[in-house]
This record gives structure tokens, C-alpha cells and sequence, in this order.
């Protein structure tokens, strides 16, 4: 038990004592973190609960139930505060999908292969629990670099809406008070997940099978009705998802946030195998499980609430006022500990930390040469429809994002998702995105271009962003570089939602994500919640003819902006030295909702992957139009860093010429072209 208890995948030993500076506190914050989810206020007595959790070991060994359970973990989050789910995000990372000989040292045929097998697996995992479920799937990223081969990233975020008076916390009280496990039967799969998911994945992968969990969308359909159901009663005190460490997790969690203890008898435990003995029912990570604390008398009411959708709902415990876990089987005593002990008393390590070798070497490449070639038509093409830019429309295809008749602006319409709040005029936008390779030169900056390319997203479409969830997904945190990278990471995060006065109310950090040839590439994925008071005002991705753009923010047209850059990348530069104007770039996330507002703007766009050039791409494929660019001094100088820079903090708008009553270029600075209906760029 304090094996999977203290392992870093439950404790966070590492990133603990890191993720202490990270701001979590505002005006709109109910719930931050500590909890299943965090909780916002979004007015009219409503609450948004979201949160993103990571299953990258699982996904690795068996890739349709590893990101399928992902999804039924974050799912489970949500509804156990009381909140109805009404929109999933997913952020994924893969190897190349195609043999190929690059700059990098190119992927072989059968690497590419597993690496095929891998996405296959978890797109099909991803859309057929979420559509079984009946939550739309409706953002997220994708990204693909050799690092992740072998060992994917998949990050899965939940959005979910509750009346605050109705939000339910996993604490447990009240002495008496019973302890009913519900949902499905207790089997042998997933013991020993917490574990493997805190180590390196080795050449035993395979034999790691039985640590991941299976999973049943349709029994998880019912358990999240019947759970919300009671979210409206008082006869439930708290509720505890059955995760990580199983039971043991959720009695440990719940006695120690209340200060109390539990007494369970194991014998109880509804069990789908025989001969299981205390560790595996201690320990099982079996899914759709929950453990609720009931008031003492009302057992009946609640049991009669899961007898109607047909799921068992058995009282395993009381809960005592001795702050222990005491679990009998069999007549005699299988453990007496403090809960607090398993969650609040595991060791907290602080490392030392360095660069890596050679980062020096690769910071001081000198980009000018590059940033001053002359692009050309068939190179933008060309990297319009490289696997980092290209639509990802064969992927969201298969994800059901219409489901609950909530979706307003879906996967491939928009920069980030918007779903209406029903019974009022508002609409929640939400993204989910992070850095491509920038974490490999300064995971600092790319912690931070994370944060900013999220609220860019979900500003793009008109929407203030309020607060903020994390996944930050690294390798192993022991070697001195694994730590310097892990501990820049939550520095940069942190320094960018300060600058743009976000909360971060949930998150999640997995470590150890590496294999013999090395850790991934850091991925930082920031999860950004926004708030549209009025939907009517609501920003869309495109622009008409007649209409201006402009581009607001930093230029960034120094050959810096193509450090870590696609366009670099794929011409064998690897290195580079990022800059990262942050000030610069919140002023634009907090424009961008005054632009919408006020009715100056009728599109808009972020610069991300591929930069201004992809982004001019894509807003003409989505408009059904072309324009007119001209590149003002001193793009001339640097016109490939123009085109294909990647300085976070950007967007372009277009807007009619006169609307509205001010000029954004007369008080942040831009530049302008005019959309040509006659000039519609062949579709990459």
C-alpha cells in the first residue's frame, strides 16, 4: 500500500514541492487544487469543474484500453464533484507514423510501424469510450516528433457544468457514516498501475499487460447517472473515484482529508475473480468503481438509486473517528495505518539540477542564414501538409463532438472549442494545446508559449480566459538535466499565468516518460477555460471578402522566432536560441475578448505550428478565400522567419474596413492586407 501510495505517479515527490509556486487562487476560483477537479465560477450559480490526467505507460503497452480507461478516469473526475461532463479534450503525442531518413537520424520501417499500431489504438480507445459515454470529443493537439516512439502521450481533459450549491468534495465525516463501493466488480487488472506508471518503460513492456485496466464505457454511462443523480441528495457526504492505487487510494484520500479513519471489512467487496486475496482487492485499479460516504440510516435510499440502473452498491465500512484505515478479511486483520500516512507523508525530494550537455552548443546555432532565405510557393505547401500542420480531420472524424446539442464551434472550426450554457446566454470556450519541440532548447519558454497558446485559443474566439488546468508530461526527473527540465517547466508555467492572471486549479505531472534511447521531448499540454458572457458575440476562424488583416503582437520576425520551429526542423536546424516576448503576448490575450465585444473583429486565427505562413493557410482553406499579403519592413530582411517563425503570442484578425469604434492599429500596433476573393490557395 505505501509502495503505490508513495510512488511518484500518486505522490508527485518530485514535482511537489516545484508545483507549490504555481498560482492558484482568484476571484472566479471555488475548488482549487487538492481535489478531484477544479471548480470555477461561471455565473448564474453555475460552476465549470475541469481537469487533464495523463496515460501514457498504459497507452504504450495496449493502446486502445490505455487511452480508452484515460478517458473513463477524467470522466469520473468530473461527475464525482457533482458536475455533469459535457465536453472531452485530448492532447497526443506519437512517433512518426512513416519510415523516413531526416536531420533527426529518420525512424526505420518497423519503429514506424509500432508507432502506427500505437495511434491507431488510442484514436480508436479515445472514441469508443467517449462516444459509448456520450460526451462530445471536441478539441484538443496532436503532435508527432521521434522522442515519443515507444512511448506515447496521452492526455485526456474533461469540462464539466454543476449548479455550485450541488458541488460535491472527497472528504470523508460524520462517525457511522457509511462506506458503500459501487459500479463494477473488483477483478485482477491494473494492480501495480501507480508503479508502472512511475518507472521507465523497459524491454519488459509486454509483460506490463496486466497493469492496465480495462475498461466498460456502458456500465461508466450508468454509474455517471446514478452518481449525479445523488449529487442532488443530501444522504451523500462525499464521493472518491477508485483510480490509481484503488482502494486503497480512495479510503486513504478520503480519511485524510477529513481527519478521520475507516474501517472496512474486504469480505464485502463485490469481485469478479476468485481466490483474491487483501493486496488485490487493496489494489486492483478494476474500473468504474466508486466508494461513497453515506449518512448513517440513509443506506437504503442510496442503494435503491443504483439498484435502478442496475449496478451493485454494497456497504464495505464504517467511517470512525480514529484516523486510521483498519481492513479486516476473512475474520482477521489485513491492515492498520494512517491514511494520512499513505498520502501526506511521502518524501519530498528536491534535486540537484543542471542543462543538459551540449545545450550551450545548440543554443548558440546561428539562424540568420536560415531566416533570410527567400520562401517559395511549393515550400509552404510543403509544409502545410507536413504531419505537424496538416488537418487533423481524420482523426477528430471518428469522435463524436456534436453529442448533447451543446457544441457551437467544434474540432477543425475554430481555435478552440465553444459550448453553449443552456438556460442562459453565456458559452464556455475551452482548448487544450502545448509546444511542439521548444522544450528540447528552453523548457521555460515552452512551458510558458503552452499557457499562451491555450488562452490565445480559446481569446481567438472571443472568450475571456479564466482559469487553467496542466499535464506536464517529462522524462525521468533523477539525472540532473530530468530535473532542471521538470523544474523550468513549472517555472515558466508559472510565470506565464501570473503575467496573464490565470488560476491553475487541477493538473497533472507524469514523469519517467522514456525508454532505452532516451527521455521524450518535455510536453508541457495547459488546459485553458474560457468564459463568452454573451455567445452572440462569439469570434469565428475565418474572414470575408473586403475584409482587413491584421496581425497583433511581437512581430517576432528575428531569425530567434524559428528556434525549435517546424520549418527549421524539417531543414535539419535543430537549435537555436527561443525569445519569448510575455508581456507582449498577454496584452494580445486580453485584447483579443475587447475586439470581439466591441464587434471590431469578424475572424480570427493564432499563430502556432508553422507560423504566420500555415496560419494564413488555414484561414483561407476555412474561408473558402485568398488574400493579398504585404510583409512590411524589416520582414524583408528575415522573410523566411516572416513566414515560418513560431514567437508565441500572436494572431491575426480581420475586420471590415471602419467597424467598429476604435482602431486596434492605433493603440497595440499592427499591419494590414486586404482578402482577394480571386486569389484561393490550392488545398494543402
Amino acid at each position: 500500500m505505501f509502495g503505490a501510495m508513495w510512488s511518484e505517479h500518486c505522490a508527485y515527490k518530485h514535482s511537489r514541492p516545484l508545483l507549490a509556486s504555481l498560482p492558484t487562487e482568484g476571484e472566479r476560483v471555488l475548488v482549487g487544487p487538492g481535489e478531484n477537479a477544479g471548480v470555477l465560477d461561471i455565473g448564474h450559480g453555475l460552476a465549470a469543474v475541469f481537469k487533464v490526467e495523463s496515460h501514457n505507460h498504459p497507452s504504450a503497452v495496449e493502446p486502445y484500453q490505455g487511452a480508452a480507461t484515460g478517458v473513463g478516469g477524467i470522466i469520473r473526475d468530473i461527475f464525482t464533484m457533482g458536475a455533469r461532463p459535457i465536453a472531452l479534450l485530448n492532447g497526443l503525442r506519437f512517433g512518426p507514423l512513416e519510415a523516413s531518413e531526416d536531420a533527426s537520424g529518420g525512424t526505420d520501417a518497423a519503429t514506424a510501424a509500432r508507432n502506427r499500431y500505437l495511434f491507431d489504438g488510442v484514436v480508436s480507445g479515445i472514441a469508443g469510450y467517449g462516444n459509448c459515454v456520450g460526451i462530445p470529443d471536441v478539441g484538443g493537439e496532436l503532435f508527432f516528433d521521434a522522442s515519443y516512439s515507444g512511448n506515447p502521450l496521452v492526455n485526456a481533459m474533461c469540462l464539466g457544468i454543476a449548479h455550485q450549491d450541488e458541488i460535491t468534495l472527497a472528504r470523508a465525516e460524520g462517525a457511522g457514516n457509511a462506506l458503500l463501493l459501487v459500479g463494477a466488480a473488483t477483478g485482477r487488472d491494473g494492480i501495480a498501475g501507480a508503479a508502472f506508471a512511475s518507472a521507465v518503460l523497459g524491454e519488459d513492456r509486454d509483460a506490463r499487460r496486466p497493469a492496465v485496466q480495462v475498461g466498460n464505457p456502458f456500465l461508466e454511462k450508468l454509474l455517471m447517472e446514478a452518481c449525479l443523480e445523488l449529487s442532488h441528495s443530501d444522504a451523500v457526504v462525499a464521493m472518491q473515484d477508485l483510480g490509481a492505487a484503488g482502494l486503497t487510494c480512495a479510503l486513504a484520500e478520503l480519511s485524510a482529508r477529513g481527519g478521520c479513519g475507516a474501517e472496512v471489512d474486504l469480505d464485502r467487496v463485490p469481485r469478479r475473480e476468485r481466490f483474491m486475496n487483501p493486496l488485490e482487492l487493496l489494489l486492483s485499479e478494476s474500473q468504474e468503481r466508486m466508494l461513497l460516504v453515506v449518512k448513517a440510516g440513509r443506506e437504503a435510499e442510496v442503494e435503491s438509486v443504483f439498484a435502478r440502473f442496475e449496478l451493485p452498491a454494497v456497504a464495505i465500512g464504517r467511517v470512525i473517528d480514529e484516523a486510521v484505515v483498519r481492513c479486516q478479511f476473512e475474520g482477521q486483520l489485513a491492515c492498520e495505518l494512517p491514511g494520512r500516512a499513505l498520502v501526506d507523508e511521502a518524501p519530498r525530494y528536491v534535486l540537484p539540477a543542471a542543462p543538459p550537455d551540449g545545450l550551450p552548443d545548440r543554443l548558440a546555432v546561428d539562424l540568420a542564414p536560415l531566416a533570410a532565405e527567400a520562401p517559395s510557393v511549393q515550400g509552404l505547401l510543403e509544409l502545410a501538409s507536413a504531419p505537424n500542420c496538416r488537418s487533423r480531420k481524420p482523426v477528430w472524424r471518428r469522435y463524436d463532438h456534436m453529442n448533447g446539442t451543446n457544441t457551437l464551434v467544434g474540432p477543425g472550426e475554430g481555435d478552440g472549442a465553444l459550448l453553449r450554457i443552456k438556460g442562459t446566454p453565456a458559452a464556455v470556450a475551452v482548448s487544450l494545446d502545448g509546444p511542439g519541440r521548444l522544450a528540447a532548447l528552453d523548457p521555460r519558454s515552452a512551458a510558458a508559449a503552452a499557457a499562451l497558446e491555450s488562452a490565445l485559443n480559446v481569446a481567438c474566439s472571443g472568450a475571456v480566459p479564466i482559469g487553467a488546468t496542466n499535464s506536464l508530461n517529462l522524462g525521468s526527473p533523477e539525472p540532473q538535466a530530468g530535473y532542471w527540465a521538470l523544474s523550468e517547466t513549472v517555472a515558466g508555467l508559472g510565470e506565464a499565468c501570473r503575467a496573464l492572471g490565470i488560476p491553475i486549479v487541477s493538473g497533472n505531472v507524469s514523469l519517467y516518460n522514456e525508454t532505452a534511447d532516451g527521455p521524450i521531448v518535455p510536453a508541457p499540454l495547459v488546459g485553458m477555460l474560457g468564459l463568452l458572457e454573451d455567445r452572440a458575440t462569439a469570434v469565428p476562424m475565418r474572414w470575408l471578402e473586403g475584409d482587413e488583416i491584421w496581425m497583433l503582437g511581437s512581430p517576432g520576425w528575428e531569425p530567434a522566432s524559428l528556434a525549435g520551429a517546424e520549418h527549421a526542423w524539417r531543414r535539419g536546424e535543430l537549435g537555436g536560441r527561443p525569445r519569448l516576448d510575455l508581456e507582449s503576448a498577454a496584452r494580445v490575450v486580453r485584447l483579443l475578448p475587447e475586439l470581439a465585444t466591441e464587434r471590431i473583429v469578424a475572424g480570427s486565427h493564432d499563430l502556432s505550428v508553422g507560423g504566420l505562413g500555415v496560419a494564413l493557410a488555414r484561414m483561407a482553406i476555412a474561408s473558402g478565400c485568398g488574400a493579398i499579403i504585404d510583409l512590411p519592413a524589416p520582414a524583408d530582411q528575415w522573410p523566411t522567419a516572416a513566414l515560418y517563425g513560431e514567437g508565441a503570442g500572436r494572431a491575426i484578425v480581420s475586420r471590415l474596413p471602419g467597424r467598429g469604434r476604435s482602431d486596434p492599429a492605433a493603440r497595440r500596433g499592427a499591419w494590414g492586407a486586404t482578402v482577394d476573393r480571386h486569389r484561393t490557395p490550392p488545398a494543402p
